[in-house]
């Protein structure tokens, strides 16, 4: 492609550079093959322009940087060159989310099992479905690892393109507050953009609740931004910072509701929660509908319903969309529930934040235990002020608790766990610092009736520590506990 026609998406200081023809785009000096058009992006820890000389060498014909550079090939000067980058690898790609229903989900839980409904309803109604998000990037039939949850805007418009291409006709995908702040999602268009809640999550890196807020806004401010598709907002209204968005976009904006308020438009009532899934009386579009889930808990029915009223928005039939939501599989360290022959039930989930692991805590008492045993423990290198609040949510919520391990990464493991049990009583935890052995000696003190909660990692298959990484699944080496432990069988 030649570089005059990708341009045409951005502008740049002083006169276009004489033209190039560009063969792939690269923001890492060490990727770079002859043809390639480099972007020098200020990093957190690193600046791209240190690598620019790099990158030149190993082929680059032309250079995008926001800062004034001096090198044999042409540069051209934008003012943000992450947003340049991600809308002129909207160009490269040929545009691809304009050839597609494009489903965006953010908020600080429930995104994943949303957009893995999304892709289900979708599919279900003949709607080849692509998917973008924490646990897997799915191109048709073909899965590729996620390295994150929404990867740089290069690599979602090429998987876009893959899509489009390999003849999907929608994505689903997880759209993070560090993705919109860091503009990869710029030169997307939308057809939904859902709003699924808002709580205490990546301080270390927004600071405060309300640059976290602003930079989930920043996809309904995008919405509202189109030129070529008319997106509708799909808000959670019991959610206290949804009802900010409401306010903030109505009337700028088609806004769906979700939520158990009778001023939803896509309403939840009568909720049933069982060990085998949940039913609620859905109201509406006018009607009332009895909905059947294989998932457990009332943060599903948001879920669900967050997922039902994005489909519908883009023209999926409810009905369809109804009957599908009975088949949906069990999303992968969401609540899973490693099955068991024992008199005691074990789940995994990916709860790492006060809300998400309170939602599991509530959901698990509804099934009426004996006891809920909690394993759990919060990541290093990351927002440091939920530790407490963590702590003192699996307190108040368990029978007992084993604080242990997450992914330490470069912290002192004792140092997170004295942060955790900060917000704990002195007499319902025992701390085992090893997690293999915090999950083993949880499943041993387990008998009939009990429950055993394994939070923080879900779908996970490493821990990582300061020097190295390693394999690590909770649902494999809590079905290995269970498996070594004697237990009576269930009658």
């Amino acid at each position: 492609m030649k570089l005059h026609n990708l341009l045409n998406s951005i502008k740049i200081e002083g006169l276009p550079p004489e033209d190039r023809e560009i063969t792939g785009l690269c923001l890492d000096s060490r990727k770079v093959l002859p043809g390639s058009l480099f972007f020098a992006l200020q990093g957190l820890k690193s600046d791209g322009a240190t690598f620019a000389k790099e990158a030149i060498s190993r082929g680059a014909v032309a250079v995008v940087a926001d800062t004034d550079l001096s090198l044999e090939v042409p540069v051209l000067r934008v003012t943000n060159s992450r947003e340049a980058m991600a809308k002129m690898a909207a160009a490269f790609y040929g545009n691809p989310s304009q050839a597609l229903r494009v489903f965006g989900i953010t908020g600080t839980n429930g995104k994943t099992t949303s957009a893995f409904i999304v892709k289900h309803l979708c599919d279900y109604s003949h709607i080849p479905c692509g998917l973008i998000g924490t646990i897997r990037y799915m191109i048709g039939s073909e899965t590729l690892p996620a390295p994150r949850t929404t990867p740089e805007s290069i690599e979602i418009q090429e998987l876009l393109g893959a899509m489009r291409d390999q003849g999907c006709r929608a994505v689903s995908m997880e759209v993070s507050s560090h993705a919109l702040m860091q503009h990869r999602v710029s030169g997307m268009e939308f057809d939904a953009a859902v709003f699924t809640n808002l709580s205490q999550d990546h301080l270390d890196y927004h600071q405060t609740m309300e640059n976290y807020f602003e930079a989930k806004a920043g996809l309904f401010e995008q919405l509202g931004q189109q030129k070529n598709k008319p997106g509708k907002a799909i808000i959670n209204a019991d959610d206290r910072y949804g009802q900010f968005l409401i306010t903030r976009y109505g009337g700028r904006l088609p806004i769906i509701t979700f939520g158990q308020g009778v001023l939803s438009d896509f309403r939840a009532g009568n909720i049933r929660t069982t060990t085998t899934g949940t039913t609620f009386q859905l109201d509406a579009k006018q009607k009332s509908f009895l909905v059947k889930l294989p998932l457990i808990g009332s943060f599903n029915v948001y879920n669900a319903l967050a997922a039902l009223a994005a489909v519908t928005s883009a023209g999926v039939d409810i009905h369809g969309a109804i009957q599908a939501l009975d088949k949906i599989p069990q999303v992968p360290g969401r609540l899973e529930r490693v099955l068991t022959s024992r008199a005691f039930q074990a789940y995994v989930d990916y709860a790492h934040t006060p809300d998400a692991l309170e939602n599991a805590l509530k959901t698990l008492r509804l099934l009426n235990p004996r006891r809920i045993i909690t394993v759990f423990g919060c990541g290093g290198d990351r927002d440091r002020g939920k530790r407490p609040l963590m702590g003192r949510v699996a307190d108040q919520l368990s029978d007992w608790c084993v604080v242990t391990s997450d992914n330490p990464r470069t912290e002192d493991p004792e140092a997170i766990i004295k942060g955790i049990t900060e917000g704990m009583s002195g007499s319902k935890h025992e701390i085992l610092m090893d997690r293999k052995e915090a999950i083993r000696n949880a499943v041993g003190m387990a008998s009939r009736g009990d429950i055993v909660l394994v939070a923080g990692k879900g779908h996970e298959t490493y821990q990582e520590f300061a020097n190295e990484t390693i394999p690590f699944n909770d649902v494999a080496i809590t079905r290995s506990a269970i498996e070594d432990k004697p237990m009576e069988v269930m009658p």
